[in-house]
């Protein structure tokens, strides 16, 4: 009797850590999606594939510093206004060679992520948020990448 309730509780751990562990790589495939579906979308000058990364609260944010000045200002972007870009053609002329879209997940807790993406001319550090079963991109900070001296 101890016997068969000791292995009914192993089976049981087992198939937990199991479920688990499908949850987790099904999420970690899910986060790469929506990245790529971000990057890929922007590329491409495709809004519905941009749309459907986004949180519609979304914020996209960058600290620009003027190198003469000193002076730092604060830009902002919401999720229509990078849809609208994107409509627009987003880096669709970036040629295909030059679409950098290297994908990190740098962290993941529970329905939290924080993924970075290397572009072409910049780099965005992106918090994604699984909202309905979905994960969407909750915030963007970004950094331009320093031109290249010619």
């Amino acid at each position: 009797m101890k016997r068969s309730i000791f292995v009914l509780a192993v089976a049981f751990l087992l198939a937990t850590i199991a479920a688990g562990q499908t949850s987790s790589t099904d999420d970690v495939a899910a986060i790469k999606a929506t990245a790529l579906n971000y990057i890929e979308g922007w590329y491409e000058g495709d809004a519905a594939r941009m749309e459907s990364a986004l949180h519609p609260e979304l914020a996209k944010r960058m600290i620009l510093t003027d190198p003469k000045t000193g002076h730092s200002q604060f830009n902002h972007m919401g999720a229509m206004q990078l849809v609208q870009n994107t409509r627009r053609g987003g880096g669709s002329k970036t040629p295909k060679d030059q679409q950098t879209k290297e994908i990190t997940i740098l962290d993941r807790y529970n329905n939290a992520a924080v993924v970075k993406i290397v572009a072409s001319g910049w780099i965005d550090y992106l918090e994604e948020a699984k909202v309905n079963g979905e994960w969407k991109i909750i915030n963007v900070l970004w950094e331009l990448k320093p031109k290249p001296s010619r």
